[in-house]
């Protein structure tokens, strides 16, 4: 959240005159009061991203504004002005939750210097929102490649990455297209910036452009208070629009423009906002089938897809199974506090001749199961649970007649939606596509 909008608080005309005009100067929105009364009332009526007061007022002092504030709108900072001589007052209002203060006289550049600090503290507010709720997933990168598919991935990569171009991450749920977003990010010279994710089958419809773009307090019911969107967060970084196929058609046309000119406004809000993004999409459909049945424009597509990168199902990936299934083994024991375990040959054959609908996703929940079911040291081939009915039916048939099984499978023991599209490992969005797509509805 920039600081846009600032109210100042000061009994002292030509204090207020001198901090709005040199904010205005800088293209920030100022207003002016003269008591903490008339501040408290402003406070209830409208949203500021910081109030400048003085300490020292009528009736109600700065410190009483710096308390309603707080109270009203917490994500607003507060900067106190004090004068040499009251410096403890400065202290105690720090200790109320005031984000700095200023003492008397100080020039613009120290008012602007501390504008940067609170955008700096802003974006970093917002950065670790996103990134507490990225740290509870129980998905960790991991990169294997003793396929040549892969060998050649991570080679492309290498060249990928030192260039701002647009990727297209195309393949099945579960082949690990995130995980090689998170490799470009890191590999390009963006790696100490921001890597955002947005999951574009998991934000409700009415939602996703206040994901987006962010939203201005009042712009809808319920937007309490303003709030940074997706591009905003990671300007100067990576974003990851996963399962961009699933991005509604009605705001597809805006992310055309931001992909085009780097620029957008927030859900009602009016002022340009320039970023410097640079975009990773991913997506499990089949993209000529959905440019042509209008799910994806086609502009946005091309747009996007500068640089298209394939994932191969796991079938076709033999040489990673067991590389995979064994790294995915010891994480597992780490992670659930069992003792070490190892693959017996058996399961390493039955590993092999598999079909993996689920792909490398589905692996690593067999193994984690396998994991906490097996009390012993070594884990046999009995002791695997593969989802569908066996892979001697499976033989012989293709990923999109495996896939349709298995889904059907999972729903015939576990009815709920939710439930059954997270043993598949997708979004409950992505199992009604599918069930439409087979006709399974």
């Amino acid at each position: 959240m920039t600081v846009d909008k600032i109210l100042i608080v000061d009994d002292e005309v030509i204090m207020r005159s001198f901090l709005v005009e040199a904010l205005k100067r800088k293209g920030i929105d100022a207003q002016a009061v003269e008591s903490g009364e008339k501040a408290i009332k402003l406070l209830q009526d409208q949203s500021y991203d910081m109030v400048i007061t003085d300490m020292r007022m009528g009736a109600v002092s700065g410190m009483d504004v710096l308390r309603k504030a707080k109270e009203l709108s917490p994500k607003t900072l507060v900067v106190v002005i004090t004068a040499y001589g009251t410096v403890e007052n400065a202290v105690e209002a720090m200790q109320l939750g005031a984000f700095h203060y200023l003492i008397k006289p100080f020039s613009l550049e120290c008012l602007m210097a501390t504008i940067e600090k609170a955008n700096q503290h802003n974006v970093l507010v917002e950065e670790n929102h996103y990134l507490r709720e990225q740290v509870g997933s129980r998905h960790t990168q991991f990169v294997v490649a003793e396929s040549s598919a892969m060998k050649q991935i991570l080679t492309d990569i290498e060249k990928i990455a030192k260039s701002n171009a647009s990727v297209f991450i195309s393949g099945e749920t579960g082949t690990g297209k995130e995980v090689i977003a998170h490799l470009i990010h890191y590999h390009s010279n963006r790696a100490s910036k921001p890597f955002i994710k947005v999951n574009c089958a998991a934000v409700p419809e009415t939602l996703v452009e206040s994901e987006f773009f962010g939203h201005e307090k009042g712009a809808f019911t319920g937007a309490a208070n303003k709030r940074l969107g997706r591009f905003e967060l990671a300007n100067g970084g990576s974003l990851l629009l996963d399962e961009v196929t699933e991005i509604p058609q009605s705001l597809q046309a805006k992310l055309l423009r931001v992909t085009q000119e780097q620029e957008f406004e927030r859900v009602g809000g009016s002022k340009p906002i320039k970023v410097d993004v640079r975009l990773i999409s991913t997506s499990n459909r089949e993209i000529k089938e959905a440019i042509k049945s209008k799910v994806l424009r086609e502009d946005l597509y091309y747009r996007l897809n500068v640089v298209p990168i394939y994932l191969p199902p796991l079938k076709e990936r033999q040489e990673d199974i067991i590389p995979l299934a064994k790294l995915f083994l010891e994480r597992s024991c780490k992670d659930n506090h069992t003792e070490k375990k190892t693959l017996s040959q058996g399961v390493q054959d039955k590993l092999l001749k598999y079909p993996w609908p689920g792909n490398v996703r589905e692996l690593a929940n067999v193994i984690e199961r396998a994991t906490i079911m097996v009390q012993g040291k070594v884990i046999e081939s009995d002791h695997l649970y593969l989802d569908g009915p066996g892979v001697n039916i499976m033989t012989g048939k293709t990923i999109q007649e495996v896939e349709k099984q298995l889904i059907a499978d999972t729903l015939q023991s576990q009815p709920n939606s939710s439930k059954a599209a997270e043993t598949l490992g997708i979004s409950v969005k992505e199992l009604r596509n599918k069930l439409r797509d087979y006709n399974l509805a």
